[in-house]
């Protein structure tokens, strides 16, 4: 049996990636809990709060692939450092100003979305899967993705300590510590030297354009693309919205932050244990189950009475569920394509779960503006869980076969 970590420089790349991802992803996640700040201080709607989200979503999506050319041709450490110079931009902006109106939707919107782009999930996770084969793969995409995890679990924990604290400033003054960690574990997300390819999926020789126009003539990588949008949808709606809505049923500030919380725990679990079933099972059923199983913990979840039960219970069940897409949707495109420019296609299938995070961040906030509910929000990401069940059910896993050529 081959040993899980082929050689020294894979894991450094994997502690690298890692580390990245538990900064980036763990700040993301916090956001939401500052809505109540930035409506005090800044005077900013949801809707308003809701937009800056969602433009923080589309950025991150529309420079995913950029980020992922970038890796792809010069390394991932390069694209992450500069999504991290970008990232203390945006969040030294938005503490120390101008930070309101059109900067608001610039700092929070724009400058974080951009950095997210780089040092969020598709460039880590997939320099990372450049160095383990199809065997691993998904497993140690699994571990950067557990990663994110933590960072869930203890970003909001000490966000809400610390906003009680010391004030939504002095915490986004904070968050510059935990930027510059992230840039310094960036330089060492390094690149695989040699990418050899077998003869069955040879791709030495495949040029950038071929790649994509191959990619987007595959019947499963335009359904994996589809079916990521609910992925989106569903977890920016839950990041974003869910203080609002749990203030709004009338639990208390903490309740959204055992939520969160939870996620983030629990997602260590489903993380890891996707990246374990991905080598064993079908990656496109596994992905059709958890669709599925989303569509029955949010039905749970808003139809019976609010309570610390119903709490707990979502913050766990939709923890396990929560990035456990990634590694088999990764897996997916590595398996289909290749590693040698996983971190563009895979980056191109972020796009489309960013526009589902905007539909997410925007359709709640303005649903409650209007109706004064998230209910219609919430029937949208059960309604698109069946959908995203059904899509990955025909995607053809089977690696392309290439002609070697001279």
């Amino acid at each position: 049996m081959k040993k899980f970590i082929p050689n020294n420089l894979a894991l450094i790349t994997l502690l690298s990636a890692c580390s990245v991802i538990l900064v980036s992803m763990g700040l993301r996640q916090t956001f939401g809990l500052f809505f109540s700040a930035f409506e005090q201080n800044l005077n900013c709607t949801r809707t308003e709060f809701g937009l800056a989200i969602g433009i923080q979503m589309l950025f991150w999506g529309f420079f995913a692939p950029l980020f992922g050319v970038i890796a792809d041709k010069f390394g991932g450490n390069k694209a992450v450092f500069i999504g991290f110079i970008i990232f203390g931009a945006g969040i030294f902006m938005l503490y120390s100003g101008p930070n309101t109106g059109i900067f608001f939707q610039l700092s929070l919107g724009v400058l974080v979305g951009t950095a997210l782009g780089a040092t969020a999930m598709s460039v880590p996770v997939s320099e990372v899967g450049k160095h383990f084969p199809n065997e691993s793969r998904s497993m140690a995409t699994g571990l950067v993705t557990a990663a994110a995890s933590v960072g869930y679990f203890i970003s909001p924990l000490f966000t809400k300590y610390s906003l009680g604290v010391v004030g939504w400033e002095t915490t986004l003054k904070y968050f510059m510590y935990f930027i510059l960690f992230g840039l310094v574990a960036s330089i060492f997300l390094l690149p695989k030297k040699d990418i050899n390819h077998n003869l069955k999926n040879s791709g030495q020789n495949q040029t950038f354009t071929s790649a994509l126009k191959e990619a987007f003539s595959h019947r499963g990588y335009n359904l994996l693309v589809a079916g990521f949008f609910v992925c989106g949808f569903q977890i920016t709606l839950v990041a974003t919205h869910i203080p609002g809505y749990m203030q709004d049923r009338g639990m208390g500030g903490w309740s959204a932050t055992i939520i969160l919380a939870l996620i983030g725990l629990f997602n260590i679990v489903g993380t890891l244990g996707m990246g374990y079933l991905g080598t064993k099972y079908s990656k496109k059923i596994l992905l059709s189950i958890l669709y599925f199983a989303r569509a029955i913990v949010i039905g749970i979840f808003i139809f019976l009475p609010p309570s610390l039960y119903t709490s707990i219970f979502f913050g766990i069940t939709f923890g396990v569920l929560w990035l456990s897409t990634v590694p088999p949707t990764n897996g997916i495109v590595a398996q289909i394509f290749g590693t040698k420019y996983l971190s563009t296609l895979f980056g191109i299938v972020f796009l489309s779960h960013q526009f589902g995070s905007f539909a997410g961040a925007l359709l709640g906030g303005y649903f409650y503006d209007i109706y004064g509910s998230y209910d219609y929000a919430w029937y949208i990401a059960i309604a698109l869980s069946i959908f995203a069940t059904l899509v990955h059910l025909p995607i053809d896993e089977k690696p392309i076969i290439r002609i070697k050529t001279a």
